[in-house]
């Protein structure tokens, strides 16, 4: 009796009826049928072979083996080439089937770190599982020359495990959504009469939103979109006042006091809310995002003064919150001058950015964002640096719009394979744009076959644009169509080095050769525009997790390469190396230009000594905004405070100096948003190490 040792050790009777079935498979798979006189001819040589061997027992890859040889011995090489990539397949399914064992194991143990702002609890973990499940699921479902490309690194597709399940992220309409109301599944929500519901709601529409996506999501015009609900509130408030027959000469003294204290507790609970709502997939708060700083009235630069003295005065002990990221846009003849009318917010906008990190800056005049302001659309970005404006299919703006997915290409690998030949890194980035092309066109055609009612928040109560007139039961095609497909990149830096041996921050010819390569990802982005009729962009990604991955493969293949592969993560998009010495206008000066090319999103970073003055800020930014054509901008420094008492230390003190607590907490931004130093993941640990601060000093302080 012959024997076959499985893959698991387990010993089975031989069937010849199995190999007969794995031939007539390979044959058909490239439009062959064999006679049965033939497919017996092979079995027979196999065993034959095995006989040979005179072995009682034979292992599935020696059988396998034997096939291929009986197969060309009988004159079937094509077939044997079917069969070979058939087993070469299932090696394949075999082994993303034993990573993904090996990850939900890993997960038991301690949640990765793609994403620093993912707890460590049940739920987190339980997520985790599942979200590397449908990986797997997504993975072998697709063309195999895309999961290929994933797989091997040669391109990275986002938030796989949502692949097939939603979009990323959303400007939602807010005061559309709060001035009609909303149903989140269990009955109306009436429109707000007040300030404090509004501000409530304006969480709960966030809170709603994330729950059906997998990106981040933003108010895009906060001030103005709570402003409207200040006056309902004074009104109120002057009701009561009324009715209290408070003299009519302290009524208007006593009222704005009371709106004030109103507003200021309406703003605390958005602050609040969104520093502890756990109530996203992995027990994560919303990532949220608001725009402020263009008010239309004195009652939206009241919501957004309140809001800035909210955000700063922090959580119940000061603590630094994490969330949401806060937009301050700037506009020349709005808030940039001193006799510009809402000069004081900016001035403000910079004092709290300077304690802390938040907000970042858009610079709205910027000549691809005036452009919209100028024709009543007003920019707003997210702290995942999503960006856009442009519509092919509807009308412009950003309310109601996001991106609907990114694949990012891994831009260092192909200046390795180049191997310093220019015109051959061009002819690989374009096989490469290609090939991200058809994987975010695979993943239109998986989205599309979703419902309305599988996103039934921001499709069933049409915060999405194009989802206005659809029923429960219609494809959520049209909203597709007015989101961006943005095709990203990651290690602009290490590419310009291993083509001509320097960066783009230290060579000339490195930067026109940058400014180059991005920009013909902007023009294939645009030529696919125009093409496929959808909103096609060129993304400056926001490597995370994924900053490590890459290199992590690249090691494998090329090495340790000096300036390329020797450190443990890619530099993010176009950013000139954080290790780098180099002087803050250097910096803004080079990177400037990316940001129009960039139209799927961008930011430019400043990293300072320490926490820096008011003053200090506001000259960066007013470099920036008054001398290039730079749009959104994040100032960086270490933040640490005494976890005991809520004192904030400076980078040379190692306890409180108030309590003496050694107790102290950190906080850094990771990519575009802020987080707790423990929580980094390996490649933006590494990245953080390594960063030095754009003044005189070039010091690291983390």
């Amino acid at each position: 009796m012959l024997y076959v040792v499985k893959r698991d050790g387990r010993k089975v009777e031989f069937n010849g009826e199995k190999i007969s079935q794995a031939i007539k498979g390979a044959a058909i798979e490239i439009g062959l049928i064999l006679k049965e006189s033939q497919v017996l001819d092979a079995v027979q040589k196999v065993i034959g072979y095995v006989e040979e061997t005179k072995n009682k027992q034979v292992t599935v890859e020696e059988i396998q083996n034997l096939v291929e040889k009986a197969l060309r011995d009988e004159n079937h090489k094509d077939i044997a080439f079917a069969y070979s990539a058939y087993r070469r397949e299932r090696t394949r399914v075999r082994d993303i089937k034993s990573d993904l064992m090996k990850a939900i194991e890993q997960i038991g143990v301690e949640t990765d770190r793609d994403n620093a702002n993912v707890g460590n609890n049940f739920s987190s973990k339980l997520l985790r599982i599942a979200s590397e499940s449908n990986k797997w699921h997504n993975l072998s479902t697709m063309p195999k020359y895309l999961s290929r490309a994933h797989e091997t690194g040669d391109l990275y597709y986002h938030d796989l495990d949502s692949y097939n399940l939603t979009t990323n992220c959303l400007h939602i309409p807010t005061r559309e959504i709060l001035e009609k109301g909303f149903n989140t599944g269990y009955g109306t929500i009436n429109a707000p009469k007040r300030i404090e519901t509004a501000a409530e709601l304006s969480c709960i529409l966030l809170q709603s939103t994330q729950n059906d996506m997998f990106g981040g999501q933003s108010h895009p015009d906060f001030d103005n979109d709570l402003g409207i609900f200040v006056e309902p509130t004074r009104e109120e408030i002057r009701k009561e006042l009324k009715e209290l027959e408070v003299p009519e000469e302290k009524t208007e003294e006593l009222l704005e006091k009371r709106l004030r204290k109103r507003v200021h507790q309406a703003m605390q609970g958005v602050v609040y809310n969104l520093n502890t709502m756990h109530s996203r997939a992995g027990s994560q708060v919303p990532f949220s995002s608001v725009n402020i700083g263009i008010p239309n009235n004195k009652d939206a630069a009241l919501v957004c003064e309140v809001f800035l003295l909210e955000y700063e005065i922090g959580l119940g002990k000061g603590e630094q919150p994490i969330f949401p990221n806060i937009i301050f846009r700037v506009k020349e003849g709005v808030n940039r001058e001193e006799n510009d009318p809402y000069f004081y917010l900016y001035k403000l906008a910079c004092r709290v950015a300077a304690k802390r990190m938040n907000p970042t800056f858009m610079n709205i005049d910027a000549d691809f964002n005036k452009e919209y302001y100028d024709r009543g659309y007003l920019p707003a970005t997210m702290g995942c640096r999503t960006y856009l404006m442009k519509n092919i299919n509807g009308e412009p703006g950003c309310k109601g719009r996001g991106n609907i997915a990114p694949t990012t290409i891994n831009l260092p690998r192909i200046g390795l394979q180049a191997k310093g030949d220019i015109d051959k890194f061009f002819q690989i980035l374009d096989c490469r744009l290609a090939l991200a092309k058809d994987s975010l066109m695979h993943r239109y055609d998986v989205l599309k076959n979703l419902r309305v009612k599988d996103l039934p928040f921001i499709a069933g109560q049409h915060l999405m644009m194009g989802s206005e007139n659809l029923g429960p039961d219609d494809s959520i095609e049209p909203l597709l169509k007015h989101g961006t497909w943005g095709i990203g990149f990651i290690g602009l830096a290490e590419t310009l080095i291993s083509l001509i041996g320097k960066h783009h921050g230290e060579d000339e010819e490195a930067r026109k050769l940058g400014l180059k390569i991005i920009s013909h990802i902007r023009e294939y982005t645009g030529r696919l525009t125009e093409e496929y009729k959808l909103n096609w962009s060129c993304y400056a990604t926001p490597a995370e997790g994924l900053s490590g991955k890459f290199i992590k493969q690249d090691q494998k293949i090329f090495g340790i390469v000096e300036g390329v592969t020797d450190k443990e993560y890619y530099t993010n998009s176009y950013h000139v190396p954080v290790g780098y010495p180099i002087s803050i206008k250097s910096k803004i000066d080079i990177e400037a230009p990316y940001h129009k090319l960039c139209d799927g999103g961008h930011i430019t970073y400043i990293e300072v000594d320490d926490a820096p003055s008011e003053e200090v800020v506001m000259d960066i930014i007013n470099y920036s905004y008054k001398n290039t054509n730079i749009s959104y901008m994040g100032i960086n420094f270490h933040i640490r405070y005494c976890k005991k008492c809520g004192t904030y230390l400076h980078n040379n003190e190692s306890k409180c100096p108030t309590c003496n607590s050694t107790d102290i907490q950190g906080i850094s931004r990771v990519t575009g948003y802020l987080s707790l130093d423990e929580r980094f993941g390996s490649g933006k640990y590494h990245e953080r190490e390594d960063r030095v601060s754009h003044t005189e000093a070039h010091k690291n302080h983390y």
